[in-house]
């Protein structure tokens, strides 16, 4: 899917009177501005479980797809480490369950299965167009230090490859992307290149209120973006 389709995406969901993308959707939208996404497959039946598996390598991450679920890990609607189809299968009634417990009238429109990607340095990376200064982009190391700390940066958009290394470099746990403790200092050229990007993607589709990538996972070569969300303008 290219950018130019992605804009007609957004618009008819725009029309439909929708507030966000579906995560499908949205990691459509930042693959198409070349920030890499997991392997997926969006499923619709239970029944498509097993040919599903087939195109994809565990272990598996199952998430709930639905236009009224923002965050949805809050509410059961993701599960790690699955190894096969039959814990997907046992992951996804468990899943309907949970859901249709805390949330009853929230809709379910499918399900997405993906590759889980292996485990590097969370980061999380936005764009959002603020009421007085307009478009703006944030970064922060993921977990704990946005959380708790607060430990982000902001500058505003559109922005250069050097003013996005200078967000990166300016966060307090700035140490964990560079070989603390021995570790190994990751991609800051790749996390300068996806900061670009969405500050692009802002400038480029104004019915884009926020868009976020939590968690990007940064590695000693490359990035995967994880989990993604974009909010649209209100009609």
């Amino acid at each position: 899917m290219n950018k130019q389709d992605m804009v007609k995406i957004i618009k008819k969901a725009m029309s439909a009177n929708r507030k966000s993308l579906s995560e499908p959707e949205t990691k459509a939208l930042i693959s198409a501005w070349g920030i890499p996404v997991p392997k997926t497959a969006l499923i619709k039946k239970q029944e498509e479980i097993a040919a599903a598996t087939k195109n994809l390598n565990p272990p598996f991450v199952l998430k709930v797809v639905s236009p009224d679920i923002l965050h949805k890990s809050e509410i059961g609607g993701v599960k790690t480490e699955l190894k096969d189809a039959e814990e997907i299968n046992k992951a996804w009634a468990k899943m309907i369950i949970d859901i249709k417990d805390k949330s009853p009238k929230h809709r379910i429109d499918g399900f997405l299965l993906e590759e889980m990607a292996p485990k590097g340095v969370e980061v999380i990376i936005g764009a959002l167009r603020d009421p007085q200064f307009g478009p703006a982009v944030m970064f922060g190391i993921g977990g704990i230090a946005v959380e708790l700390m607060k430990d982000v940066s902001y500058r505003l958009a559109p922005i250069n490859k050097k003013y996005a290394l200078d967000m990166i470099r300016e966060v307090k746990s700035y140490p964990l992307l560079t070989g603390f403790r021995g570790s190994k200092p990751v991609d800051l050229e790749n996390i300068a290149s996806v900061i670009i990007k969405l500050s692009e993607i802002l400038i480029k589709i104004e019915d884009i209120k926020e868009i976020e990538i939590n968690p990007l996972i940064v590695y000693e070569k490359g990035v995967m973006a994880v989990d993604a969300r974009v909010v649209l303008n209100s009609i």
